[in-house]
């Protein structure tokens, strides 16, 4: 069972990404409670971070944390730039940054790496801003379906 913060916080990063891009993560028709344990479970990655000055994830589904090999708790206390090799650092800024301009960004491509040193690539990631009903800036997430490990 997931917790009604996970549950809200799921409907937040479909809403935002439907009203950014017009697409859908899952289907919308969806309860809250549903849409959060499928996305959780969804064979794709699922990532979002906050709006700390060093960006926090709040949130990996499964296939986030399989592929960085991370848990919950370890996943949301890394600084979302951790998640990419040192030299795709500056890389990785520059897209966020690119993605916060524009409202989102797809087709990115990345190297990454696990918690245990493992490289991969993402590919066709989509990142987009994170807006709650209010209009405020909530953080930014990233989805993708395909990787390939280096």
């Amino acid at each position: 069972m997931l917790s009604p913060e996970i549950i809200h916080h799921s409907k937040l990063l479909s809403e935002s990404f439907a009203a950014v891009t017009g697409q859908y993560l899952l289907p919308d028709q969806l309860s809250p409670a549903e849409l959060a344990q499928q996305l959780y479970e969804a064979p794709f990655v699922l990532l979002a971070h906050g709006t700390q000055p060093d960006p926090i994830f709040n949130y990996a589904n499964n296939t986030a944390q399989r592929l960085w090999e991370m848990d919950w708790p370890q996943f949301t206390q890394l600084p979302s730039r951790l998640s990419a090799e040192p030299v795709a650092v500056a890389e990785r800024e520059a897209m966020l940054a690119e993605a916060k301009r524009k409202g989102y960004i797809s087709d990115y491509n990345g190297v990454r790496i696990s918690s245990t040193g493992r490289r991969f690539i993402i590919k066709d990631a989509i990142l987009w801003n994170i807006y709650d009903s209010a209009g405020t800036y909530q953080g930014q997430a990233a989805t993708f379906k395909e990787w390939e490990y280096l």
